[in-house]
Parts: structure tokens; sequence; C-alpha cells
């Protein structure tokens, strides 16, 4: 294997996806040429791209651009990259692009492909799927299809808290990332997906970001968990005629004495508690 190292443009548009790239390349020697990044298509604009920004380094250039065909072909034409990777990015990776790479382009998606394709891998946790996983797949010419390079999964919890889901999600992504790479590198052709397995993680709807009291307290846990992963409650809820944010959610089995589920059972400045389908939950609100 050559010792020179791979010129490699990322796509990224959240920090932690970024991290995880940059870690990459500087364990195994690597070099990226250009870090692109976007606040995202006009109707889902995102803040998060500037947690990419605060983590570039003085070696890295860096393109913020919504505008992948007339700002970004011409400068990765340039550069001539070894590999481009993609994870967290909003936009489908134009062809010529693509063909700007010696090697072509791979995308990280956070689920177990075919499952969950699509821009919001929060609806695998959200609707409490019976697998988490990560998959490493050639780039093609549209979002998540492509052959599977690396695939690791692990069964979903039976509590779908935030520190039970990464726990086992954040180690699953890494290893997928690092293997998949590799894998690519040495020019893996990737298993073809079943396509007739394959489901869509669309995004939230405004009626999914209501919580109903009505339902179990394991169904609200995992939905008020996958609404709040990506760092800022999206969670809401109705509490005595008011809509409420909420920003964390934890079952309290056998902690309903019969009232009538979204009772408020207690209540203090921390937390408070709530009658639901088979028990109660503690909340906090914002």
């Amino acid at each position: 294997m050559s010792n020179i190292p791979l010129r490699i443009v990322t796509f990224n548009n959240l920090g932690v996806a970024f991290g995880l790239t940059q870690t990459w390349a500087e364990q195994t020697g690597n070099k990226i040429v250009l870090v692109v990044t976007t606040p995202g298509p006009s109707k889902r604009r995102t803040e998060s791209y500037k947690d990419v920004l605060a983590q570039i380094k003085p070696e890295h250039d860096v393109l913020v651009t919504t505008r992948l065909r007339t700002v970004a072909l011409p400068l990765i034409r340039e550069l001539k990259p070894d590999l481009i990777i993609s994870f967290s990015f909003p936009y489908l990776i134009l062809p010529e692009i693509i063909q700007t790479a010696r090697l072509g382009a791979i995308n990280l998606h956070p689920t177990p492909l075919p499952a969950y394709r699509g821009p919001n891998p929060m609806r695998l946790f959200y609707e409490g799927y019976h697998t988490m996983g990560a998959t490493m797949h050639w780039t093609d010419a549209e979002f998540d299809t492509g052959r599977i390079i690396c695939q690791n999964t692990a069964p979903m919890p039976s509590e779908i808290s935030p520190e039970n889901v990464m726990q086992f999600w954040r180690p699953l992504i890494g290893k997928t990332f690092f293997e998949g790479v590799a894998h690519a590198i040495a020019g893996a052709p990737g298993t073809p997906q079943a396509h007739d397995q394959a489901s869509y993680a669309a995004a939230f709807s405004e009626a999914e970001h209501m919580l109903d009291w009505h339902e179990p307290m394991h169904v609200l846990q995992r939905k008020t968990t996958a609404l709040n992963m990506m760092g800022h409650p999206s969670a809401k809820a109705t509490i005595d005629g008011e809509i409420h944010n909420i920003a964390r959610l934890a079952p309290i089995p056998n902690g309903n004495d019969g009232s009538a589920a979204g009772t408020v059972l207690a209540k203090n400045e921390a937390d408070w508690v709530i009658a639901v389908a088979d028990g109660a939950v503690r909340i906090c609100i914002t």
C-alpha cells in the first residue's frame, strides 16, 4: 500500500460527523483538502453547520455553500481528490462531483439500510424499529441507495433513552466509518441493497412533535428521545391546556394512582410528573 496520503473532500453538516471524519484522517495519515458544509435548503435552514466550522483547523480549507454545481464543483475538480466522504450532508452529491474523485464517493448513513433511508434517521427510534445500526455505502444517483460497503447493527434497547441510544449507536457509527472507508480504499465493490425492503425516514410532521399522554410511557420516552436527539428539544405536549416543550421524559412504573392520562400528579421547579396510559412519566420542560 502506498504511504502517500489520500486527498479527501468531506461533506458534513453536523459537528459530530465532521469530528469523526477528522479523527479518521488524523489516525490514518490522510489529508482533508476541503470541508464542504451548508446552511441547507431554503425551506429547511439549519444552524448545525456552525458546529462544523467551530472544529475547522487552520490547515483545512472550508466551503460554505448551497450551490454544489456552480460553486463546489469547479473547486473540487481543481483539487483532484482521491476520495469523497459524506456524512450528515443534506444535498445529494452530484454525479459530476463524484467523477472528480479517483476512487469515487462514499456516504455514512446512521441506519441499517435499506431501512430508514432519507433525511431523518431519528425516525428509527421514534417508531421503535427492532434494530439500530450504521451503513457505509457507495454514493449513487439517489439518497442512500448505493451498494453497501460495510454495515454494523445491534438490537434496539428496550428503553430508548438518550443514554442507552448513544451507548450503542455511537460505537456502531465509528466502527462502520473506519471499516467502511478502509474497504472503499481497498476497492470493495459493495453489495446491492434489497430495494424491496426499503423504508423512508421523512422529517417529522408538526403533529408528530406533539406527545399524546394516552400512549404508554415507553412509547412516549422513545418519541421524546428521537425528537430531542439533535440537540434542541422539539418534543411538545399539552399540559393543563397549555403547550410546553418537553426537554426530557423518563418512565415511572407504577407511578399512577388511577388518575386520567394527562393529569399532573406532581410539580416542582425541576420537573413534573404526568399520568399516562400505563403509569406515569417524569418530565423536564423548557
